[in-house]
């Protein structure tokens, strides 16, 4: 329920720190600036759990070293924001840390956020002032120890972070700048599809190179014309946030939850800025060769193929646009990483619904009468077919995956 704008001007007012925020209109501009802003960081996500009240907190993210919560970042002065100043919320987004020095996680991604601008900080924080203050005391930090003595974290830090404000380059345009900022900053697009050293920090030289988490590949991002999407023109880049789904992908598991909370909302003007950056560099890279098709997982998987997928992906691979996905030099389906792949055969899979594109198409799953062995073939086949050339995949990978999916349960 929006508030009304003389409150808005008075919370905005507390803010700033200003003792006249000024007119009612202008305030009420910048609440509304914040709550897209809001929406692009996809701020939900991490704070609002199903079920649960706007930004109250509770969400559970699962990290390689434990498990962290999402927090209450409504008004509430006992166990929200409520107590925070405008410095305080600040620092949290530029330097990762709260109030008291109180150091932060990565998963919380300041190492993204230290790229936005104060001004729109400062929109952000006037929107967050006009949710309704929840009293949901929320435990944070769940990880075992040592990974729950945030004194490491100054060390993380120094190998990790760098903080500063997103910087444009005159060398590109005002729309290729925009993207950058979007994509590096708020948009936080690196914190999934970045690889990972082994204390969880971003391997900035691999920046959008596609990486594995929570079982799931965050696919190759890049300009790259083999496994990235060096083969999407800008308008396909822009279907896809929009929709859920062009004609080479559909959306599914986190992904679709970003697209159905976050860029389906985005403006189309943000949404092709973001393309245009994604598409400036195109990369060539070297093709691997593709398995021969008289291999024995080839024509077992070939047979599988003929019999559970064709119809909907039909035989060459093709898909049927905006309903099944293209198989044929599809990016998710060439990446060294078939995790994303192997989990949709075993478990399905159904797109986020979108306004653009409200009936949200599905895949049934496979894994209640398919075999490990009988997956890995299939999934070999598609990533050496149709001018696919990809690593063949193991029972052991297929089983190794079941097994987690089992235990996450």
């Amino acid at each position: 329920m929006k508030n009304s704008m003389a409150l808005c001007a008075a919370l905005l007012g507390l803010a700033m720190g200003q003792a006249h925020a000024g007119s009612g209109g202008d305030s009420y501009n910048l609440v509304e600036k914040g709550r897209y802003l809001t929406t692009l960081g996809d701020c939900t996500a991490c704070h609002t759990k199903p079920g649960g009240a706007p930004f109250a907190g509770g969400v559970a993210i699962d990290t390689p070293f434990g498990k962290l919560v999402g927090a209450n970042i409504t008004p509430n002065v006992a166990n929200g924001i409520g107590s925070w100043s405008f410095d305080d919320f600040q620092n949290v987004m530029s330097k990762g840390h709260s109030p008291g020095g109180k150091l932060l996680y990565g998963a919380m991604p300041y190492t993204a956020y230290t790229k936005v601008s104060r001004e729109d900080n400062q929109a952000i924080w006037a929107y967050l002032q006009t949710l309704q203050p929840v009293d949901n005391a929320v435990e944070t930090n769940q990880l075992p120890f040592p990974f729950n003595v945030r004194t490491a974290l100054i060390g993380w830090n120094l190998v990790n972070f760098t903080e500063g404000e997103f910087k444009a380059n005159p060398q590109k345009s005002a729309q290729w700048n925009r993207g950058a900022y979007l994509v590096e900053g708020l948009g936080h697009c690196g914190t999934c599809h970045t690889p990972k050293n082994l204390l969880g920090g971003d391997k900035n030289s691999a920046f959008l190179g596609g990486a594995n988490l929570q079982g799931w590949v965050a696919p190759d991002i890049t300009a790259n014309s083999h496994s990235g999407i060096g083969g999407w023109s800008a308008e396909d880049i822009v279907q896809y946030l929009k929709t859920g789904a062009n004609r080479f992908d559909i959306a599914s598991g986190p992904m679709a939850e970003e697209v159905e909370h976050s860029s389906q909302h985005w403006k189309d003007e943000d949404l092709m800025a973001v393309a245009v950056y994604l598409k400036d560099e195109p990369k060539d890279v070297a093709v691997p060769k593709a398995l021969p098709a008289s291999e024995a997982a080839m024509v077992a998987g070939k047979a599988i193929y003929a019999d559970r997928c064709s119809a909907c992906h039909v035989g060459n691979g093709e898909g049927v646009d905006g309903l099944f996905p293209k198989l044929a030099k599809a990016p998710l389906v060439n990446g060294a990483d078939a995790a994303s792949m192997i989990r949709v055969v075993l478990a399905g899979s159904r797109a986020g619904a979108t306004d653009a594109a409200p009936t949200a198409p599905a895949m049934p799953s496979f894994g209640w009468n398919l075999s490990d062995e009988n997956i890995a073939d299939v999934v070999t086949y598609v990533r050496n077919s149709w001018g696919n050339a990809a690593p063949a995949v193991s029972a052991g990978e297929v089983k190794d995956l079941r097994k987690a999916m089992l235990d996450n349960r």
